[in-house]
């Protein structure tokens, strides 16, 4: 019995020994690559997004520019799909994904993220011609809900509208946007900073909201699991980005305030 104990002991002081070397080995091969490879989502302004000039910017894009350049590396950008963001990272194509992901309990068990960076919550759009003010209106059958296919939306749409038809769009926020417009849904269901974001493409006045804030959602980079040590850094990345203006300067530029329209 204690020579088991012991066997199981040495195998145990193992297997944390090989984990620590993979977490280490991840921010080192960065480095030693010289290159931080990022899944980012096609189009979400103001996160990530392609603009005017067609070069790609956005608060968590911006804020991943000044990562690589207090790492000493280059930067790559990998562009996917929503849907697509977690699998890209889980394959090892990219380092880290740095999107307007809310951290829920379900994602958490495939991937680790890091300490929430900003805090948002989703909300319900509507045509500035459409008559649906209140929730109440919404969750009635016959109604269609347009969503971001695996998106926080999604999710709090089905809770908050059992009796309305949920159609789940596979892309960026602007889809959501388009359909209403298009007359393939009622409203749009989306977190608040990317609907607003999606609403510099489209004219003026030509949406209102319905209703208040779903639910408030913590905004998150993610490494994989055993990646802790690049976890980490990141969190040590935003609080010095924090503590020296470099944060305060991001967000009121991208997501506080709609400066950044006129210039991308």
């Amino acid at each position: 019995m204690k020579r088991l104990s012991i066997c199981l002991a040495l195998m145990l002081s193992m297997m944390l020994a090989v984990a620590s070397t993979a977490s280490a080995d991840a921010l080192a091969e960065i480095v030693k690559r010289g290159e931080l490879r990022v899944a980012v989502q096609t189009q979400c302004p103001p996160f990530s997004f392609l603009d005017k000039n067609g070069d790609r910017t956005g608060s968590s894009v911006e804020f991943c520019r000044l990562m690589a350049k207090e790492m000493g590396v280059k930067i790559k950008f990998l562009d996917y799909d929503w849907d697509g963001l977690i699998p890209a990272l889980l394959s090892g194509k990219a380092d880290m994904l740095a999107a307007d992901m809310t951290a829920n309990l379900q994602r958490a068990l495939k991937v680790s993220f890091t300490d929430a960076f900003y805090y948002t919550g989703s909300v319900a759009v509507a045509k500035a011609d459409s008559k649906i003010t209140s929730w109440d209106q919404i969750n009635k059958e016959g109604m269609k809900v347009a969503v971001l296919l695996g998106g926080t939306g999604e999710a709090d749409a089905k809770r908050l509208f059992p009796k309305a038809e949920i159609k789940s769009y596979k892309g960026g926020g602007p889809m959501l946007l388009n359909a209403i417009m298009a007359g393939k849904a009622d409203v749009a269901v989306n977190d608040k900073t990317s609907i607003s974001g999606s609403l510099a493409s489209f004219p003026p006045n030509s949406t209102h909201f319905v209703g208040e804030i779903m639910s408030k959602q913590p905004l998150a980079f993610a490494v994989r699991h055993e990646d802790e040590t690049l976890r980490q850094w990141v969190n040590l990345f935003f609080g010095w980005v924090k503590s020296d203006g470099r944060y305060d300067e991001n967000i009121k530029y991208w997501v506080d305030s709609k400066a950044w329209e006129k210039d991308h």
